[in-house]
């Protein structure tokens, strides 16, 4: 289900058949149409993109610590509008029980989109080493 920001947003890819979900990277990567997806000619093939509401989050805290930049939340509103991106919305308490279950990294964000995937059973496309040695739901493209 799409996440609703404001009325007629979000709404536009509810019934669209999902595949994977995108770790916060690729959505950076996707958004700022980086040269380094380059690399991951296959990732059109998952479209639409599912995300998490915390890839948002951890992107306002990237910006805020000067690691990346970005317009939050004018971006956000472009990703709800952008018929590429399924912004997935899983219960918080799913999320956090979910989480729970994963010991293997200390970054809350990891665990959070790490629980999103295992919650709608999505393999997850990440390029993190961690995320990626520890994960059992990866796309195939990066095992």
């Amino acid at each position: 289900m799409g996440l609703e920001l404001e009325s007629g947003k979000g709404t536009h890819a509810r019934h669209a058949q999902v595949t994977c979900l995108l770790d916060t990277h690729f959505l950076i990567w996707i958004t700022s149409n980086r040269k380094r997806l380059r690399r991951f000619p296959w990732l059109s093939r998952y479209e639409p993109w599912t995300l998490s509401a915390a890839s948002f989050l951890e992107i306002q805290l990237l910006t805020e610590s000067g690691r990346t930049e970005s317009q939050m939340p004018q971006l956000a509103d472009a990703i709800l509008s952008d018929a590429r991106f399924i912004v997935d919305e899983v219960p918080y308490v799913t999320l956090v029980l979910k989480s729970l279950e994963i010991g293997w990294t200390r970054d809350p964000f990891d665990r959070l989109i790490a629980a999103h995937s295992l919650a709608r059973r999505l393999p997850l496309c990440s390029v993190d080493e961690v995320v990626l040695h520890n994960h059992r739901m990866i796309v195939p493209e990066l095992r």
